[in-house]
């Protein structure tokens, strides 16, 4: 089954077009890694994939069902991890938790036997603090937790390791590829190119707004006529001149 799919997807902001004609088709199951330089569409593409964002125009399929006519039942089976994470500052982190069960409706016990796991394994011991005063990374591992706690069918992760520890990293890498193993599917964006060599099936790389190759390790190797390069050396080939970065260097 394809998870998520789109058709044409576009976004323009005024005259700038920050993504132009996204063509996406992600295999349930699948981890999906969405790599491009800052400012290429990345967190644009997730916000109207997710449904935070309408595209100009385009289609969205999530599950099989279209975005704009069955939106809320799309968000009741996706999760969402932006890079920023933006949580009512005067909540507890026992409360957010809470209100996250309420809002899809998760039974008290199960919810709160899975949120004592998630805890012990990413290290939160801070329910009882205001969000106010939790650092990003803190912050970061509730937002973890209140999407694994449900275990949607779908995830959207938006640099999920920045602010984490090496520790808590590892975890949701291990996590990660467990839920894919029973068929959730993951999207992923991440400038770690290491993780997301170990860790995605297939990349997809965009640039301007554009997706300009995507493939596993070995057809994007292929496609750049890199034959034994890593990803990092595939992702500054396709993005940018490699003589180019070489200059500056030199440079400084």
């Amino acid at each position: 089954m394809v998870a998520i799919e789109t058709f044409n997807l576009t976004k323009d902001f005024g005259k700038f077009r920050a993504v132009d004609g996204l063509n996406l088709k992600v295999e349930e199951g699948e981890i999906y890694g969405f790599l491009g330089p800052n400012g290429a569409g990345k967190t644009t593409t997730i916000r109207m994939l997710t449904g935070t964002m309408r595209p100009t125009f385009g289609e969205i399929r999530i599950l099989g069902l279209d975005m704009k006519k069955s939106e809320l039942e799309i968000k009741k089976m996706i999760g969402v991890a932006p890079e920023e994470p933006k949580i009512y500052p005067y909540l507890k982190g026992h409360e957010f938790l809470s209100f996250v069960c309420e809002i899809y409706g998760l039974d008290k016990n199960q919810a709160n036997s899975r949120i004592r796991e998630l805890c012990e394994a990413f290290s939160v011991d801070y329910l009882d603090k205001l969000i106010l005063e939790m650092s990003h990374g803190m912050k970061q591992k509730l937002i973890l937790i209140s999407v694994l706690m449900r275990k949607p069918k779908v995830i959207f992760l938006d640099e999920p390791t920045v602010g984490l520890d090496a520790k808590s990293a590892r975890i949701l890498k291990m996590l990660l590829l467990k839920y894919s193993q029973e068929g959730c599917t993951i999207f992923m964006t991440t400038h770690i190119m290491e993780i997301a060599e170990k860790m995605c099936q297939r990349i997809g790389i965009i640039n301007s707004g554009r997706l300009i190759a995507e493939g596993t390790m070995e057809q994007l190797r292929l496609l750049s006529k890199t034959t034994q390069g890593s990803l990092e050396d595939i992702f500054l080939k396709l993005t940018s001149s490699e003589d180019n970065i070489l200059q500056i260097v030199k440079e400084l």
